[in-house]
């Protein structure tokens, strides 16, 4: 019999604090999983050195993203750290109707409003292992000063503390541990029953024939 290919698509939502690794494991995961569309928040934040922008964020002014926000155009957005992040919506409907995994990258406030919206989406959390290599790797950015990382890292402390939020939570250790484990959560939430009851028409068509 022929692989089908999805015809219902998966909502994904990912947050974890900065510093998580979530730009690196999305990164690894686009690459050996099969339609997969990474939606590309926007932020009104300044463009670190090596960010590009349309692949990291679409990075905008603030009155560009208000103006946005005042037309409906933004699905969840959230104010953190002084600046706006925010997730366009046109195309996640147009990528779920074409049976995509669609990943939104978003913070845990943003994200608490797209499962009201969208309540059979997979929320995974990523946990950096301590504090301390958190900010380590923050420092490692050289993208903020040290008080700016302080900051940072407290208001990781107030995200991990709402992991228990989410379907999954991923230990990034090990990043080759850590793309693993997202890929299987993809793999065995694309097998749902739920999300396969196609399959089961067209199984039992192809007995009649």
């Amino acid at each position: 019999m022929p692989t089908r290919k999805n015809r219902e698509g998966l909502l994904v939502v990912l947050s974890g604090p900065s510093g998580s690794g979530k730009d690196t494991v999305l990164g690894e995961l686009s690459e050996s999983v099969d339609d997969v569309a990474l939606s590309v928040s926007l932020t009104t934040r300044p463009k670190r050195a090596w960010e590009h922008d349309g692949l990291h964020y679409y990075f905008v002014t603030r009155a560009y993203f208000e103006e946005k926000l005042a037309a409906g155009e933004i699905l969840e957005y959230t104010e953190y750290n002084g600046n706006y992040y925010g997730t366009p919506r046109a195309l996640i409907d147009e990528w779920l109707g074409q049976g995509k995994t669609v990943i939104l990258k978003i913070e845990v406030e943003g994200a608490a409003h797209v499962r009201a919206i969208y309540p059979d989406c997979v929320t995974v959390f990523l946990l950096p292992p301590s504090i301390q290599v958190l900010e380590e790797r923050l420092f490692r950015r050289e993208s903020e000063n040290a008080q700016e990382i302080r900051r940072r890292a407290e208001i990781a402390r107030g995200e991990m503390a709402r992991a228990l939020e989410y379907d999954y939570i991923i230990l990034n250790d090990i990043l080759d541990y850590a793309v693993a484990d997202f890929r299987a959560i993809i793999r065995a939430e694309r097998q749902r029953a739920g999300r396969r009851q196609y399959m089961i028409s067209e199984v039992l068509q192809d007995a009649q024939h």
